[in-house]
């Protein structure tokens, strides 16, 4: 007989097989299936009609079922789920975020072009710039009137003119563009805000289920205590 070295890993005295999966489990990444919410334990006995409140399933499979039992609520609701819908639902299962800072992800990828439209345009709607327009506007009629006969731009001021049309004609286009981005902005502020906004209506309302599990659940062992008391009682006499 050839004795086999034994394993220089312990043994968790936890460790057990999941009934869905099939895997291999510790203690601290599995789940009892009463311990679950009731309309996650229904969708999961769909499935597996076999399993016992007492079973113990793994973390893996009740994040599975989980996602499984967002996405057919909101199919319900919603009809067809759209991928932002997948997303809440998958964000719900593994417990991770989906509030994002809009502001910085989308300022991260502006261009050179894109910056430059955005900073005229910002100085091109203040104070500073109407201030310097006026004084240079007056400069250029003042300078102008003073020399008379040898002005470079006599009345009535055709260089002007032609100047601050070519400003409205490139300052307009830049003023668009940067207005565009803002409104892709304010569409990827409103999707987080849809993200999130969904996300804590499904946690609210998983809130409320568990909390009516917990009610109940106390509820009938108060009354299983009840019943022991009155048999001791009834015993005694």
């Amino acid at each position: 007989m050839v004795l086999r070295p034994a394993s220089s890993h312990p043994v968790e005295p936890n460790q057990g097989i999941c009934p869905i999966t099939g895997e291999t489990y510790s203690g601290h990444t599995s789940v009892v299936l009463d311990h679950l919410h009731p309309s996650l334990v229904e969708r999961i006995r769909q499935d597996h009609p076999t399993l016992t409140s007492d079973a113990r399933i793994s973390r893996a499979a009740a994040d599975r079922y989980r996602m499984l039992y967002v996405e057919e609520l909101l199919r319900q609701e919603r009809g067809e789920l759209t991928k932002l819908d997948r997303e809440v639902a998958r964000s719900l299962a593994e417990g991770v975020t989906v509030s994002a800072n809009v502001e910085e992800s989308y300022d991260e990828n502006r261009s050179l072009g894109e910056r430059l439209s955005d900073g005229l345009a910002a100085f091109g709607g203040s104070w500073p710039f109407l201030i310097c327009f006026g004084l240079g506007l007056g400069a250029w009629i003042l300078v102008n009137a003073v020399r008379g006969v040898q002005a470079f731009d006599p009345y009535p001021y055709i260089l002007l003119n032609l100047i601050l049309s070519c400003i409205a004609a490139v300052q307009a286009p830049i003023i668009m563009m940067s207005q565009r981005r803002q409104e892709a902005k304010d569409r990827l502020r409103s999707l987080n805000d849809y993200r999130v906004n969904l996300k804590a209506e499904l946690e609210i309302r998983h809130l409320h289920e568990k909390l009516d599990h917990l009610i109940t659940r106390q509820w009938e062992r108060l009354a299983k205590i009840q019943e022991l008391q009155i048999e001791l009682l009834q015993e005694r006499r």
